[in-house]
Formats: C-alpha cells, sequence, structure tokens
C-alpha cells in the first residue's frame, strides 16, 4: 500500500479479534511514530506499550469513548515530554503527527487503530497519568487502540470544496 492510498483508505477500527499484535509490528508502529516531524526537531515524545490486560480494562473505563479497549490487545499512549522542550507549546503539533504516522503505519500493516483523545481534559490527563505511573513532567496527549481489524469499513471521502481558499479567504 502506497502512503497515498493509506491516507485515504485509513479508518478508525473500534472491533479486533483476540490476536495478540506482534512485537515486531508493535516496534514498526513505534518508528514510524518516531518518523514524525518535530518543531526545531525537538521529538518531545514518549510512548508506553500497554499490552497488561487489566490497564487496558482501567484505561477503558478512565476514557468515556475508550471501550474498546476492553477487547483491544494492545495501546500505546503517546505522551508529551516537558523537559524535551526546545520549542515551548509545540508538543501538541509533535506528538500529534507521531499519532497520525502511527495510526497510518498501523492501518498499512493491516492492523486496526482509533485515537482517544486525553488532553486537554484534566480529569483525563490526570486518571492516564496515574494509570501509567507518568512523572508530573509528561503529559498524555492521547491513546492510540490497536488490534487485528474484526471489522471492515470503507474509505470515506471527505474532501469538501467549500473549505477550500485560494490566496485569501
Amino acid at each position: 500500500m502506497d502512503a497515498y492510498q493509506a491516507i485515504l483508505t485509513r479508518r478508525s477500527i473500534r472491533a479486533y479479534t483476540d490476536q495478540p499484535v506482534a512485537p515486531e509490528l508493535i516496534t514498526q508502529l513505534l518508528a514510524a511514530a518516531m518518523a514524525a516531524p518535530s518543531a526545531g526537531n525537538q521529538q518531545p515524545w514518549q510512548f508506553v506499550v500497554i499490552t497488561e490486560r487489566g490497564l487496558l480494562d482501567a484505561l477503558a473505563d478512565l476514557l468515556p469513548f475508550g471501550k474498546m479497549l476492553k477487547q483491544a490487545p494492545l495501546a500505546i499512549a503517546v505522551c508529551g515530554d516537558m523537559t524535551a522542550q526546545t520549542r515551548e507549546g509545540y508538543w501538541v503539533q509533535d506528538c500529534s503527527a507521531a499519532t497520525q504516522n502511527l495510526l497510518l503505519a498501523a492501518h498499512a500493516l493491516g492492523l486496526g487503530a482509533v485515537w482517544l483523545g486525553v488532553y486537554p481534559r484534566e480529569e483525563r490527563v490526570a486518571g492516564v497519568r496515574r494509570l501509567l505511573a507518568a512523572p508530573e513532567q509528561v503529559i498524555p496527549l492521547c491513546l492510540v487502540s490497536i488490534g487485528h481489524p474484526a471489522e471492515q469499513r470503507e474509505p470515506a471521502n471527505r474532501y469538501r470544496e467549500e473549505r477550500v481558499h485560494q490566496n485569501q479567504w
């Protein structure tokens, strides 16, 4: 699958088989995430790979739209490390780019994934930080629920001409 096809056909997948995700695939996902651009090449990200069933279930209970974590074999928390910032405030963009790379890599590798927002909801940040035992300077941006898909979703055409402006509004 080429990059353009991956971008246009990626969908949020919320149902998974019980097959675990192989460690080498997890490494490939993380390599893709870390290949993302970042402001000043600061790379302020940290990742927590979550495979423990009890922890996945606790995260599913914490996040209002995270119920798929109860069946997911894997989640990856994408976090911003405030001590790694050299361009203050850009960590959200940097970690978001890493998350999108991770989602596209999952799709290209035949996995299903969905982005679950954590930041900027303080109650979610505090809950995820507590469950992951993350230090105070690390802010969870999101979780990505990942597994072998048990559902197929058709590509969606989201191009909207009325949202395109040439040179000025």
